[in-house]
């Protein structure tokens, strides 16, 4: 059941502007004056103290002078870039609330109602759903459809326990101040993420509302570029989740090459009637433990030095393992494993000296000198971790 609508006047700032709609513009002469017209009109019929700002990013087709033109207020963005204009807009929005949404004619701004209800409700983001609300033959390339979006919106979902099904939806409103504090940066078109993740990050009050997609009404063709800016999106989101990045995918493939090592340090295994497995798995075994437990160990050192930075929130979690895992530790455990695989190394030398250093059984050698050098190369990188661990402790 949704929340009753209180009294507009009860969200109108010191200025007496309740909402701003923002529209991030460039080059847009083409369907600038609809859109500012169509947010004049929701304004006028839904009785909202609000203002039309286009923030500009260096248009030449005579976008402002439109615009100014139409009654809409003009800020001009000294950066190029979708985030940037839409970052320059919110810094200078004078209503509490803002809703924004390109200026391409591809969205309705006469039907803003959803969002300024949620808004009202308490919501901090409100995010425009397009699947939810439709989307028009022609309004979204195949591959934006059916990959891109419902693929990114996945990652988004799984990586930050977000609930929103629609990451990048270019109509969403929010409260201006509670995006502000978020502390935003990105000046491409990977912004649309950064807004969610941030906002998911900092737990805010983030929902979805049906909207429709249209065929923008341009004549040219749009800023946005396919796989640049995808790649933009999934780098963004990797980058900011480093258990997805490094500690699962290393954990998985430690307990890989654990086991297979486990499994052939004693002997062949043979799996079917034809099938032996020996001492070349037993080295994709022992590749295996090298690659996870550094991806892991990045996994560790990533998500201590963002808590550090203050770019991702202090995990409890990471925070106890941080405090239980000394520099003396983690060094302690790496002088056992040296020690151990230093003792192998040297009863395999102590083998070959007692044959007058001539010819050894191949898999037996083999095997101890694999599972021998993978210890000391373990010691030694866990060593190396737990400096770095420490160094990233030390205060400037």
């Amino acid at each position: 059941m949704k929340d009753s609508v209180p009294d507009p006047s009860r969200f109108e700032s010191q200025n007496g502007i309740e909402l701003t709609i923002l529209m991030p513009c460039l080059n847009e002469a083409e369907t600038l004056a609809i859109c500012i017209d169509k947010a004049r009109q929701f304004l006028d019929r839904a009785s909202i103290v609000g203002e039309v700002l286009v923030a500009d990013n260096g248009s030449t087709d005579g976008s402002i002078e439109i615009a100014e033109s139409q009654g809409a207020r003009v800020v001009h963005v000294p950066t190029r870039g979708y985030g940037a204009a839409i970052l320059h807009g919110i810094d200078n929005a004078l209503g509490d609330f803002v809703i924004v949404g390109d200026s391409d004619d591809s969205y309705d701004f006469s039907r803003l109602d959803p969002f300024v209800a949620e808004l009202r409700a308490g919501h901090d983001l409100v995010m425009g759903n397009r699947f939810l609300g439709g989307i028009e033959p022609g309004a979204m390339p195949f591959l934006h459809r059916y990959l891109g979006n419902p693929v990114l919106s996945f990652l988004g979902r799984l990586f930050f326990s977000s609930g929103i099904r629609d990451f990048h939806c270019g109509l969403r409103g929010f409260r201006r101040t509670a995006i502000q504090e978020l502390g935003l940066k990105a000046t491409g078109m990977e912004f649309a993420s950064e807004m969610v993740v941030r906002a998911s990050l900092k737990r805010l009050r983030v929902t979805e509302v049906p909207t429709t997609l249209s065929p923008d009404g341009r004549s040219r063709p749009p800023h946005l570029r396919t796989w640049r800016d995808g790649w933009r999106h999934l780098r963004y989101l990797l980058l900011n989740s480093p258990k997805w990045l490094f500690i699962y995918p290393g954990a998985a493939i430690l307990a890989f090459g654990s086991l297979l090592t486990g499994v052939l340090v004693q002997g062949p295994v043979h799996i079917l009637p034809n099938v032996t497995i020996d001492t070349h798995s037993l080295i994709v075994g022992c590749m295996a433990m090298l690659v996870g437990s550094s991806c892991m160990s990045f996994g560790l050192i990533a998500r201590s030095f963002a808590m550090e930075r203050g770019f991702l929130p202090v995990n409890p979690r990471v925070a106890r393992i941080r405090a239980a895992v000394s520099l003396e530790r983690m060094l302690l455990f790496s002088g056992v494993l040296i020690l151990i695989g230093s003792v192998g190394l040297g009863y395999a030398v102590w083998t070959w000296a007692a044959a007058n250093f001539g010819p050894l059984t191949y898999n037996s050698m083999v095997r101890m000198l694999t599972v021998s050098c993978t210890l000391v190369a373990l010691g030694l990188q866990f060593a190396f971790t737990a400096f770095l661990w420490a160094l990233i402790d030390i205060e400037a």
